[in-house]
């Protein structure tokens, strides 16, 4: 393809990434024979935005292979897609590339430092990136913050937001999403309603919906479901279906069968095609013991045609990222895999057995 149509092209790409066809922008891509940096980025970041982690990487180390050099642009997309696979030995390699060129103190490439870290597991490594940065911005502290919420480090959540405020940033709606989550991974149920009034009356922030979402999750994890419940009533707004997923999780965690019907009601209103409801619901009949209920919701997502969507996984090992799919047994080496699990399944069940017996035994000790 001329040099002349690159810049072209490269837009309708970014286009084509925008709306997730991913093959079309593929194929355009493959067109320009004089590639250039932007054309680069353009395709890596469609990958990494649309999940596609792995494809991101192998243009990534194309490109290197060409001679090119990232921008900070080329890098905030590839940790990215280092933070959507979950590979911390890539994010490691990308941290080095990040130091070779120069762009350790680059505020942007700083924070997608901080959550690829926090998303591999490294929150020690995620604290170290971020005070390598000078003057961190409030999406700085907003990251960082999100990262101890991510890893239920509440204290350490609000001793940064304490420090933000001393370097004279005032929160937004992030901030406080962050320090409510902190509070849900930790089962700070006092503290969150602290944080969550303190929006609005001593920040002035308003609430959206994720922030209602993130309370009635708590709520309901801890068992306070009508109290959540009159808090979606309550809302200034009608709410979403996050907000109403959030109680019907409350609801299938203490098998609250009459509420976790209407919030799965009001999901399906919103969301006809949501499988997630349905399967949550049937699972709250079944755990009452109500398979007649449990047979027509699954009726239900037969005659409407909803299919639940396949559970995946994935892990890094021997330089390689294997992706499971549920149900599926193409992986090369399905046999050994489950024949390890079976032995460890059987091991668990004889540790089981074991402690029973010992516990028993213990009361006539």
């Amino acid at each position: 393809m001329p040099n002349k149509n690159v810049v072209a092209t490269t837009a309708m790409i970014t286009g084509y990434c925008k709306e997730g066809k991913m093959e079309n922008a593929r194929i355009l891509f493959q067109e320009i024979q004089s590639r250039d940096l932007v054309s680069y980025n353009a395709m890596i970041t469609g990958y990494a935005q649309n999940g596609r982690g792995e494809e991101a990487l192998k243009l990534l180390i194309q490109m290197l292979r060409r001679g090119m050099q990232p921008d900070h642009s080329t890098l905030v997309s590839v940790l990215t897609a280092c933070s959507s696979l979950a590979s911390l030995k890539e994010g490691r390699q990308t941290h080095v590339i990040i130091l070779k060129n120069g762009f350790d103190s680059h505020v942007s490439v700083c924070n997608a430092l901080v959550t690829m870290y926090s998303k591999c597991g490294g929150i020690f490594d995620s604290e170290l990136a971020f005070a390598h940065l000078g003057n961190p911005n409030l999406v700085s502290w907003n990251t960082i913050i999100a990262a101890f919420a991510q890893h239920g480090l509440y204290e350490k959540a609000l001793t940064f937001f304490n420090n933000m405020r001393l370097g004279g940033f005032d929160p937004d709606g992030i901030t406080f999403l962050s320090l409510l989550s902190a509070c849900g991974h930790s089962g700070m149920v006092n503290e969150s309603l602290h944080w969550f009034d303190s929006m609005t009356e001593n920040y002035k922030i308003s609430r959206r919906p994720e922030h209602y979402a993130c309370l009635v999750d708590l709520l309901g994890r801890a068992g306070k479901l009508e109290k959540a419940y009159k808090m979606i009533h309550e809302m200034p707004f009608e709410a979403d279906s996050g907000v109403w997923g959030a109680l019907l999780a409350g609801c299938r965690a203490h098998s609250n069968v009459e509420l976790g019907q209407l919030a799965a009601e009001k999901i399906v209103e919103l969301d006809c095609r949501n499988s997630g409801a349905y399967i949550v619901l049937s699972n709250i009949y079944a755990a009452v013991g109500m398979w007649k209920e449990v047979r027509r919701v699954r009726g239900l997502m037969k005659e409407k045609g909803v299919k639940k969507q396949p559970a995946y996984s994935w892990m890094e090992f021997g330089n390689k990222v294997h992706f499971f799919l549920g149900g599926d047994v193409s992986h090369p080496n399905i046999e050994e895999i489950h024949s390890e699990l079976k032995r460890i399944s059987l091991q668990m069940k004889v540790l089981d057995d074991t402690a029973e017996i010992v516990s028993k035994w213990s009361c006539y000790g």
